[in-house]
């Protein structure tokens, strides 16, 4: 397999090297400067290769699903948000020269996410008065996030695949929560305190980081092109100081938050280059001939 796949990239690389090379001995320029050998021996051949090299900056918009890993044994459903807008810069690359796969997306965006409680129907006396995190039947929380991601892709027909993968930094901005007042607590919830119900505690932390990911499909239509994507969003930031409840034993609390989103997406530089299934023809041409 591995020997296989040495001889495809060779082969590959020598297709585009040739070809390459035939369209500037054919260029009327270069005939006419009779270039000497030597002078051949210095053109750079990888630089003139613009395979996919292009940029991008894109508008996107989606809607989220979170909820909160806690350790407590807290029942929950995902909490939806509307709101999840902002712009990325996309830069396509090509690795080792040759590979037209790869490229590097940052961005910048306003969001939303949350959790929401569910309420256990009590077994008996005992669990009628169940504690929720700090009396609360949901919350949603707005914030600012930074994320770098690797782009991979592979192109066919008017689309591509698209796969994203990395991290991303932000800042908790705002949170609004809703008192928990089921009827299985008897209307009324001692641990709840208003001056939490818009406003984050001392315990919780405003800092957010952690690891992103997801993939979608994208129409080309040059010079735009519609990415719709689903994306994993995992917080490694914990939602508050794990000593919040008890300095002798910590309780851990992780937001995620799934989004599938749309974007339009401008390129700032011409998309040029071969697909995949160009560059297999143009190999298996030098091999066996046209």
């Amino acid at each position: 397999m591995k020997k296989f796949l040495t001889i495809f990239l060779i082969i590959c690389c020598q297709s585009l090297v040739a070809q390459e090379l035939d369209s500037l001995i054919a260029d009327p320029a270069f005939k006419a400067a009779d270039l000497s050998i030597e002078e051949l021996d210095k053109i750079d051949v990888k630089k003139k290769l613009t395979i996919n090299d292009y940029s991008m900056i894109g508008l996107q918009y989606g809607i989220g699903l979170g909820q909160v890993y806690w350790a407590e044994d807290f029942t929950q459903t995902f909490k939806f948000t509307p709101i999840n807008i902002g712009v990325t810069y996309t830069r396509y690359g090509k690795m080792f020269g040759f590979m037209p796969f790869f490229g590097i997306q940052v961005g910048f965006f306003y969001s939303q996410e949350g959790y929401k409680f569910t309420h256990r129907v009590p077994r008996n006396e005992e669990e009628r008065f169940y504690r929720t995190y700090l009396g609360t039947d949901d919350a949603v929380m707005s914030l600012v996030e930074l994320p770098v991601l690797a782009h991979f892709h592979v192109d066919f027909w008017k689309m591509k695949l698209i796969i994203n993968a990395g991290f991303f930094g932000g800042y908790r901005l705002s949170i609004k929560r809703t008192e928990d007042t089921n009827d299985y607590n008897q209307g009324s919830n001692p641990g709840f305190d208003q001056k939490y119900l818009n406003d984050f505690a001392d315990f919780e932390n405003r800092f957010d980081f952690g690891l992103k990911g997801g993939a979608g499909l994208a129409f080309v239509f040059d010079p735009i092109e519609i990415h719709l994507t689903a994306t994993y969003k995992h917080s490694f930031s914990p939602l508050t100081k794990p000593d919040y409840y008890s300095e002798y034993i910590y309780r851990y609390n992780y937001p995620m938050n799934i989004v599938v989103s749309a974007g339009v997406h401008f390129q700032l530089t011409k998309r040029s280059g071969k697909t995949k299934q160009e560059l297999k023809k143009e190999a298996k041409a030098l091999v066996y001939g046209e």
